[in-house]
């Protein structure tokens, strides 16, 4: 039997109806029990919050991409129907472990938040345990929260229809065991199968530091070119500072040079792209830069990354426009667009983007580990809040003085602290990150950075995709 054919017929048993006939009597063994019952692997068990909303557990000995067995449950038309395998894996505190599984969805609308994993960490007893404080600071002021969850993210899978699920993590020293959960919640008639699933010890990540930079500095506004090539002294001196990224002004050959708009508007790629690109190239650097970029008739501000080598890796359009810009003509951009380089996920955001928490959040969404943020001027706590609800690192660049208690020019870490600030114009800011290194709060809720993947609400609440 094709893979395809034995999903259908298996989803089909609890009456999803994906062959337009009756329900089909399942060939394979069920857990609803909540126990093991002949056919489950070794260890595994389904399990639900009550027994009222429980909904079928089974698994197919053949099933999932590569024929050796898959995980099913399927819920019937009720919202509240909520299960889950688990299975407990021996761990030693402090060593590193790596979840795999691949995963398979129908009638699911969210599959990223109604078919999550959970990793919980437990002592021998069963119960949580206290997560660990980092190195260095382990005599700071309060108590230890205890080790949240796990969340494994979602990445794409080599088998048509399969999502991969999987990521690494240091069992804390008190712990035990691991329980690996595979769940299926709030999918009406929904079914998933899970396959491919291990728990093996792992290698530590790597530490990936890398060095952060924001320029203070408006231009003079003698004439576009000469806006951009007044950054060049600055540039240099952040690569004197080793930095990795650096990031530049808002619309930067508009400043000050009193024209319109979309009388300086230019193409992307364009003299700007190509002149920040030398610089990019010349100091072994990235570079983020905004402009306005004109496509046809159509007007953006636009802000740009390009790499070390020189070449523009992408480019983002700004999403929320204030009254000035939309007077202007300017449109907004309908993207949210996340590139991977060799200092991790970049996404960029611009001035009055940074007001509305849709925008970092979408970033964060796909993945986004650092946002740059070019700002002609903004809320001082928003730069803040934007990178503590998502656990991501902030750099911004202003135009406005640090005196004036208006947005700064600052590297920003993701519990929200402020790293380096430039305070002088003219004046360079570097920190170095760890990106290996995850958020930790005495008071905290845990990886939120991934967590926020499974736990944020759908777009849509009532109607339409949920995503």
């Amino acid at each position: 039997m094709s893979t395809l054919l034995r999903w259908v017929t298996l989803c089909g048993v609890v009456g999803l109806g994906w062959l337009g006939g009756a329900p089909h009597a399942s060939r394979h063994a069920e857990a609803n029990d909540l126990g093991t019952r002949a056919g489950l692997p070794e260890g595994w068990h389904g399990a639900a919050p009550r027994e009222e909303i429980r909904p079928t557990f089974a698994f197919d000995p053949v099933g999932g991409p590569r024929g050796d067995g898959a995980f099913q449950i399927t819920a019937n038309d009720s919202i509240g129907q909520h299960g889950w395998f688990k299975k407990s894996f021996p761990v030693t505190g402090g060593k590193c472990y790596r979840f795999h599984a691949v995963r398979k969805t129908e009638h699911v609308e969210a599959p990223r938040r109604s078919a999550p994993v959970r990793i919980v960490w437990q002592n021998a007893a069963g119960e949580a345990v206290r997560a660990d404080a980092p190195p260095g600071r382990e005599n700071e002021p309060g108590h230890l929260p205890l080790a949240e969850p796990e969340h494994p993210l979602d990445s794409a899978s080599d088998d048509p229809g399969w999502t991969r699920v999987e990521g690494v993590y240091r069992a804390p020293s008190a712990a035990t065991q691991a329980v690996v959960e595979l769940h299926l919640q709030w999918a009406p008639r929904g079914c998933v199968a899970w396959s491919e699933v291990a728990w093996e010890e792992s290698s530590p990540p790597p530490a990936r530091k890398v060095r952060l930079a924001t320029i203070h500095y408006v231009p003079s506004g003698k004439s576009p070119r000469a806006n951009c090539e007044e950054y060049a002294p600055l540039v240099a001196k952040a690569a004197e500072q080793k930095a990795d990224l650096v990031v530049l002004g808002e619309t930067v050959p508009y400043v000050r040079v009193r024209r319109k708009p979309h009388e300086v508007a230019e193409p992307i790629p364009g003299p700007t792209t190509e002149y920040f690109g030398e610089l990019a190239k010349q100091h072994q650097l990235h570079v983020v830069v905004s402009l306005y970029e004109r496509d046809a008739d159509v007007v953006y501000n636009a802000a740009v990354l390009l790499g070390p080598e020189g070449a523009l890796l992408g480019k983002y359009r700004k999403v929320c426009l204030p009254h000035s810009e939309i007077e202007a003509g300017v449109a907004p951009g309908s993207d949210y667009p996340v590139f991977d380089t060799k200092l991790g996920k970049i996404g960029m955001m611009i001035c009055y983007d940074g007001f509305f928490p849709e925008v970092a959040r979408e970033l964060t969404n796909r993945g986004a580990e650092i946002i740059a943020w070019p700002v002609w001027g903004c809320n001082p706590l928003l730069g803040r809040a934007r990178a503590c609800e998502n656990h991501v690192y902030v750099v911004s660049t202003t135009y406005t003085d640090a005196a004036s208690d208006w947005t700064i020019s600052a590297v920003v870490d993701h519990a929200g602290q402020t790293l380096a600030q430039a305070k002088q114009w003219g004046e360079v800011a570097v920190a170095e990150v760890d990106l290996s290194q995850r958020y930790f709060w005495r008071n905290n809720l845990g990886d939120f950075h991934n967590m926020v993947q499974r736990h944020r609400p759908p777009v849509t609440v009532k109607t339409g995709s949920g995503e």
